[in-house]
């Protein structure tokens, strides 16, 4: 019986070519986008979630609640909490500090050469000061060393694998040196299999954390005070609910060793499953919100697919109804018919899952330099599971509703052609469908206009300063002789229009700050306080805007400030000119110095956070950044220049620039990320709509052809014909319209909350959204529309 039903399914899908490759190609692009989503989500909700104790691994953070009620969300600690934790919290079952991503410049004596000059590499990222206790916590493959031992004398290093091949090639790097920042040598006392890349902490170079004294002796380990952005503190817990207990014990930890301004230091633990989503303690750009959004999109494409199949089945009822009655009248049963219709689903299919496989592999290339990630299709259990899954409710979702509708047939109604009370319910059902559709298109062309408006607002928005053809070269800090010189050379070139020393560029992804005493007030403010230590050529070099008052005095130590509106207002002051000659004392002064100049607000972070109370100053100690303003009329010239300048005052250290404008770009990736997948993404569902529509036309041509035929003879034109067959669609598209508009609003409002500073949702957005909508269908419909009103009226009435 099997055979039989498996044959009389292929005659049908041949005798139906055009239902048959509708459909297939419909459900394959809707299976290839459900399928690359997929891969997408599975990296990022699978980050970190090898390791084996991940329920009991937690971030211990650090969030201040200041005083005006904000909150500073951290993901760092103090270096002491770690060893507090291990020897005075039951809870703990281990803990470990870690120093990451400390910026270095590695040397490599090279063996068995006459050269002189080491390799160098500038490492910005992927380098860590550990305490041994790291590998008890998080886990790893060592192929060389002990780990018990490997990390616990000053000057050890290990390496992963693909970073001793980098340094050491082939050799066997246990027992070499690193010299690092031209000044402190490590020798390498282990090697671990390079670890999965789903990781957060994918570090390559682990250091001793009691190296930590060489590379900054000033450095107290024992301060509870100090918070950086690279600290962080990881534990593992006896058991997964100790983290309430844990945490319930950090407000006396808080009162120990911070007395009244407890209150303001407030440490939680965070599961390690969830730091990689938790934007506003330092995640990754992507948030969990973005990740189910991404989920319910894919979900969308299904079902508009799986629509398209429904409309397209249900549509056949009529053609297919004679043979309902005769299968009925020979004694089929209505199960059987269904076990028909599903086989005959389920060989669509599998073959749009064929070709959905071959689509994913063609655009996964693509798809993951749009998302910039490295993906990859895997054949292992959780995607054969999902395709599996994707397979089974795709045939009882697509083909069990047409299947239970054409097997209710009455077969003396079917025999005798009436199937007007079946045709008319099913075609209230297509409305439905067809609109359905049109809300998921057009709610994702709001979103995706939504998306480019506030993309193109951030582009154009006045930053405070000016972005453009400025280089930003790393310096190596602590060389005020050297600085000068590499400034004096750089003078010289008419295309260097200016250069300044500072700690950070205008606008940085490191925010450093702390409170302030105005005025001779024994008080810190309830507020913090941003910092820019610069030099006198800041304001120039970066077009800062003095609004008041006169720049900063060129000096090595801080002498005097310049502040910004934001701080004035802060203090009180609407006039900018009326806190010029005010004191205020900062934390890295010890005594009250002069406010000389107020600049007008600029940008410290991205668009999506509020312009904060800042100041700059001098201090050439903590310079780490040269914005270097070329005239930008030889680009390639000027930075040939600055090079050669750099090799000559720094000859053991590594030439790296960056522009500016590209630094600030990064700060919006994930809305440029979003931008990207939206576009894509509607662009599937606006093909799939156009499938489903274009298939329906053609039915309904079908359908009335004789009735156009009539209508023809009778005088009607083309105009009138086209018209009459492509209103009802454009209804339909009119009510999806009306339904999708109030929700993207919704929902893209609910995004927008998350800048500080943002374009409004206009109503040209929705008007423009919703002419789309009409001339995308418009062109589906009104192409076999009037292909069928220029048909010979002749062949019209001919045709059966």
């Amino acid at each position: 019986m099997l055979y039989s039903y498996l044959k009389i399914a292929l005659r049908n899908l041949r005798s139906q070519r055009s239902y048959t490759i509708l459909n297939i190609v419909g459900l394959s692009i809707g299976m290839a986008g459900a399928l690359l989503i997929f891969l997408f989500l599975r990296h990022h909700i699978g980050i970190d979630r090898h390791h084996a104790k991940l329920d009991r691994i937690f971030r211990i953070n650090t969030d201040l609640h200041l005083d005006d009620g904000s909150v500073e969300y951290n993901p760092e600690s103090p270096l002491p909490l770690a060893e507090a934790l291990r020897k005075n919290y039951p809870q703990v079952e281990q803990a470990a500090f870690l120093m990451m991503n400390r910026e270095l410049t590695v040397s490599v004596k090279q063996p068995n050469t006459t050269q002189s000059a080491p390799l160098r590499f500038r490492e910005h990222k992927g380098t860590g000061l550990v305490e041994p206790e790291w590998f008890d916590i998080l886990d790893y493959t060592w192929l060389q060393g002990n780990p018990k031992t490997a990390l616990r004398t000053p000057n050890s290093a290990v390496l992963t694998e693909t970073w001793a091949k980098k340094y050491f090639g082939s050799a066997n790097p246990i027992g070499q040196t690193l010299t690092l920042d031209n000044k402190t040598d490590v020798t390498i006392t282990g090697v671990l299999a390079d670890p999965p890349p789903m990781t957060d902490t994918n570090l390559g170079l682990f250091i001793s954390m009691t190296t930590l004294k060489q590379f900054d002796p000033q450095h107290e380990v024992n301060n509870w005070w100090f918070l950086n952005s690279t600290n962080r503190v990881y534990a593992t817990l006896k058991n997964p609910q100790a983290a309430t207990s844990l945490e319930q014990s950090f407000p006396a930890l808080a009162k120990k060793h911070y007395g009244v301004d407890a209150k303001v230091f407030q440490f939680n633990a965070q599961p390690l499953w969830d730091i990689h989503t938790d934007v506003k303690r330092g995640g990754e750009t992507i948030r969990a919100s973005l990740i189910w959004s991404l989920g319910v999109i894919g979900v969308l494409l299904i079902v508009a697919a799986c629509i398209n199949f429904i409309n397209l089945a249900t549509a056949q009822a009529l053609r297919r109804g004679k043979e309902v009655g005769v299968r009925k009248t020979l004694g089929s049963s209505r199960r059987q018919l269904i076990g028909q219709f599903l086989l005959e689903t389920s060989l669509i299919v599998f073959a749009a899952a064929a070709l959905a496989l071959l689509l994913v592999a063609l655009l996964l290339p693509l798809f993951s330099d749009w998302v910039q990630l490295t993906l990859s299709f895997r054949p292992d259990g959780p995607t054969m599971l999902f395709i599996g899954s994707l397979l089974v409710s795709i045939i009882l979702i697509a083909g069990g509703y047409p299947a239970a509708i054409l097997s209710r047939i009455s077969p003396w109604t079917a025999l005798k052609g009436k199937l007007t009370g079946v045709s008319e319910r099913g075609f209230t059902v297509r409305r439905v469908l067809v609109v359905s559709q049109f809300v998921v298109c057009q709610a994702l062309i709001i979103g995706s206009l939504v998306v480019a408006n506030q993309i193109r607002y951030i582009q154009r928005a006045d930053l405070g300063f000016r972005k453009d053809n400025i280089v930003v070269v790393t310096m190596p800090v602590n060389q005020q002789a050297r600085l000068d010189a590499f400034k004096q050379k750089l003078s010289q070139y008419t295309d260097i229009q200016s250069v300044s020393f500072s700690h950070r560029p205008p606008a940085s992804d490191q925010m450093y700050g702390g409170s302030i005493k105005f005025n001779g007030s024994n008080d810190w403010s309830a507020f913090p306080v941003r910092e820019r230590m610069a030099d006198a050529d800041y304001v120039r070099t970066y077009g800062l805007t003095l609004v008041a008052g006169r720049n900063i005095v060129q000096s090595d130590t801080i002498r005097e400030y310049l502040v910004n509106e934001s701080l004035a207002h802060q203090l009180g002051f609407r006039n900018a000119q009326q806190i010029v000659g005010k004191k205020l004392q900062y934390y890295h002064s010890p005594v009250p110095l002069p406010i000389v100049g107020v600049v007008k607000d600029f940008h410290q972070k991205s668009l999506r956070e509020a312009i904060g109370p800042c100041l700059i100053a001098c201090k050439a100690d903590w310079y780490a950044r040269a914005g270097i303003r070329m005239s930008g009329q030889t680009p390639a010239q000027t930075l040939e220049r600055i090079r050669q300048a750099w090799q000559q005052v720094y000859p053991d250290e590594v030439f790296e620039y960056q522009f500016l404008d590209d630094q600030v770009a990064k700060f919006y990736e994930t809305e440029n990320l979003i931008a990207r997948l939206i576009n894509a993404f509607t662009g599937i569902a606006i093909l799939i709509c156009c499938l489903g529509l274009y298939g329906l036309v053609l039915h309904i041509v079908g359908q009335r052809t004789k009735e156009i035929g009539i209508r023809k003879v009778l005088g009607a034109s083309v105009a009138s014909i086209v018209a009459l067959l492509t209103a009802e669609f454009l209804k339909l598209v009119a009510v999806a319209i009306v339904i999708a508009s109030p929700l993207a609003w919704w929902v893209m409002t609910k995004w927008l909350q998350d800048f500080a500073y943002k374009t409004d949702i206009g109503w040209w957005v929705f008007v423009l959204a919703g002419l789309l909508a009409v001339s995308i269908a418009l062109l589906t419909v009104s192409f076999q529309s009037i292909k069928a009103a220029l048909v010979n009226p002749v062949k019209s009435l001919q045709s059966e």
